[in-house]
């Protein structure tokens, strides 16, 4: 019985829970069942929806956003919409004077440097705006100093106050160059105050960073500051600078950094420090700087040149392997960084000079055109076997510009490279040195295994012809005449140096391009200072011939070409000067007519031939005397009956000595 008292019980209490929870939710949602009943909003033909709780209703708070919101848009549709824009700027402004203390400040600032900077400004009238910048900014400028507006307003006072001035503002930064060094906008400030520096206060400056070179130079903003302040020292302040980077106790003891050796390795005989742990100094250094990719300063190009001259083996290798690719397109800008390109293209392996190569895509055009850059270009085409890839990647960006290759100073090195390779008349000797470099751990062998290299190498008649003139040839008993170092570095490759020519021009379709370029462009050449050599090399086909017999019809078409322009009626009223009258071009028709027999037979017949006594006068008696001078008789004989007359009526003049040499 008691089990089913239970049993009866229990639904009784379940319905009055559910009867209470029903009393409670009928309270909660007294608000909701009037909105609901509004026939405006819930049409009888749609289903009843639940409104939405939010979670201060959920939790029994009350929720006021609705009113809010309602009382908020009232005010909105009475304020206009310029008033709205004006009140939101108004807001923006307050919170931009919570945020800046000096907010108010560089809003002046910003009106006065409008005025300022304007280039029509009268000169008093700017010192004027400048004083009253600098007074409102006294004692303030560290503060300031890092914003964008204000970093703005101090370079251009810096720029065109008065020295009183500048040294004021000098003296207020200077104990805080190196906080304002790291700054995005204040080191713009810092690069001005370095170019309008006194001896003294650059001297300064370079002494305020000693100690900090290392870790400014791993930041990306300090490091531009290191190298412009590298850039103004002189010898002794870049050495000051980058003793520091070399070992632990040039860092610590200033009188050791006033030596005179420049050179890492005078340096450690000179002072006898241990190389291991400049090693392990100069790792420490410069292993943080290439991981973030700081390679674009001329500092740290200089910095790894000596490394690499005192490495080992292993340590080389690993920063020739991390500088292989496009990281190295940054850095062939400056003379350091285009030996460094050199020594990787030079200590590679293949699958190294690949990246190398690669990197250089979409930049080949720009990299011939550059001083130094040019350099790494001219090494890789003397060097890498993989012509395929020098064709697809280099030579096919330099046929879309070829024309402005040969006139230019520093692109025409690499087309005469290919046409005349290592030639001292178009390389400096210190390109040619460049060439020849080598890193000495990596170059050091022991003698069998450069006995055996050059065996093989005389078996094989693959001698390379790379580094100077003078070509490095090896004994009968194997032994070489020159160090072990100067003998790899002209270890490019295994392939011939002709057979590599021969397919980076004639195969590739480089040669046929670049003589029909100079067929086109032949008088802009002749007459260019730069492009009159490419001119001459194409014409003359190439050292050992290299363009002929393939081309031979087009090289005839280039001779006839300038035969045709010599052989132009001499006019005053054209505005060009005639190629037998000018500078440039006289000078390489008359190197071709010494040099080239079959161009002087043609232009002899197109241009001189009944027309020497026009000619033998001003810069075109170079050309026409040119002909008695050929050490070819049949080229004197075509001119002989003509000059003859010419040079005894004293017209023609002729020195004794050359004279005198053809009679006999």
């Amino acid at each position: 019985m008691a089990a089913k008292n239970q049993q009866t019980q229990k639904p009784k209490k379940r319905k009055q829970i559910s009867s209470a929870k029903v009393e409670r939710d009928s309270s909660k949602s007294k608000k909701p069942k009037l909105l609901a009943s509004n026939p405006s909003k819930n049409p009888p033909n749609k289903p009843f929806k639940k409104p939405f709780k939010s979670p201060q209703q959920k939790h029994g708070r009350p929720n006021d956003s609705k009113f809010q919101k309602s009382d908020s848009g009232n005010e909105n549709k009475e304020l206009s919409k310029r008033e709205r824009r004006l009140q939101a700027k108004e807001l923006a402004e307050a919170r931009k004077k919570k945020r800046k203390p000096h907010y108010t400040l560089e809003q002046e600032l910003a009106s006065l440097w409008e005025k300022m900077r304007r280039r029509n400004i009268v000169k008093e009238d700017r010192s004027k705006l400048i004083t009253e910048a600098l007074q409102k900014m006294k004692g303030k400028i560290p503060e300031i100093a890092s914003s964008h507006v204000s970093s703005r307003v101090l370079q251009t006072c810096v720029k065109y106050c008065s020295p009183t001035e500048r040294d004021a503002v000098f003296e207020e930064l200077r104990p805080h160059l190196l906080t304002l060094a790291c700054s995005t906008y204040a080191v713009h400030l810092v690069n001005k105050m370095l170019d309008t520096a006194s001896k003294t206060q650059l001297a300064g400056i370079i002494s305020s960073l000693r100690g900090h070179v290392a870790s400014l130079l791993r930041h990306m903003v300090a490091s531009v500051v290191i190298e412009h302040a590298y850039q103004l020292g002189n010898a002794t302040q870049k050495q000051e600078l980058l003793m520091e980077l070399y070992s632990t106790e040039l860092h610590l003891f200033k009188d050791l950094a006033s030596i005179k050796e420049s050179r890492l390795i005078d340096i450690i005989s000179r002072l006898d420090l241990q190389k291991s742990s400049v090693l392990r100094h100069m790792s420490s250094v410069i292993q943080p700087i290439l991981e973030k990719g700081i390679v674009d300063h001329s500092m740290i190009h200089r910095v790894l040149i000596e490394y690499l001259s005192i490495a080992d083996k292993s340590s080389a290798a690993d920063v020739i392997q991390q500088l292989s690719g496009p990281l190295l397109v940054r850095m062939i800008h400056t003379r350091d960084g285009s030996k460094i390109g050199i020594l990787c293209v030079k200590h590679g392996s293949a699958k190294e000079r690949k990246k190398i190569i690669k990197g250089m895509k979409g930049h080949i055009s720009k990299i011939a055109h550059d001083q130094c850059g040019c350099m790494v270009l001219v090494c890789i085409v003397s060097m890498v076997d993989d012509t395929k890839l020098i064709t697809k990647i280099i030579l096919r960006e330099l046929q879309t510009t070829l024309k402005e290759i040969a006139l230019d100073k520093s692109g025409r090195r690499l087309l005469l490279q290919l046409l005349h390779p290592n030639y001292s008349r178009y390389l400096h000797p210190d390109d040619l040195a460049s060439l020849n470099l080598s890193v000495p751990s990596l170059s050091d062998k022991n003698e069998s295994e450069v006995k055996s290299q050059n065996i093989s190498r005389d078996e094989e008649s693959n001698e390379e012809e790379v580094g100077s003139d003078n070509d490095m040839t090896a004994s009968e008993s194997g032994k070489s005449d020159t160090p072990a170092e100067s003998l790899h570095s002209v270890e490019g490759g295994k392939k011939d140096p002709s057979l590599r020519r021969r397919e980076l021009l004639i195969s590739s379709g480089l040669a046929e391009k670049l003589v029909d370029v100079c067929i086109e462009n032949t008088g802009e050449l002749l007459r260019s200072n730069f492009g009159k050599e490419v001119i001459y090399e194409v014409a003359m086909g190439g050292s050992d011939g290299i363009l002929r017999p393939s081309l031979d019809e087009k090289l005839n078409s280039l001779h006839e070409a300038i035969a045709t322009l010599a052989a132009k009626v001499k006019s005053e009223e054209s505005e060009e000067e005639h190629v037998l009258e000018n500078f440039h071009s006289s000078r390489t028709i008359r190197k071709l007519v010494l040099d080239c027999p079959a161009f002087a037979s043609t232009l002899w017949k197109e241009a001189l031939k009944g027309k020497c006594q026009l000619w033998a006068q001003g810069h075109s008696s170079k050309v026409v005397s040119a002909f008695w001078e050929s050490s070819d008789s049949n080229v004197r004989k075509l001119a002989k009956k003509e000059l003859q007359p010419l040079i005894d009526g004293g017209i023609l003049k002729i020195s004794e000595t050359k004279q005198s040499g053809n009679e006999g």
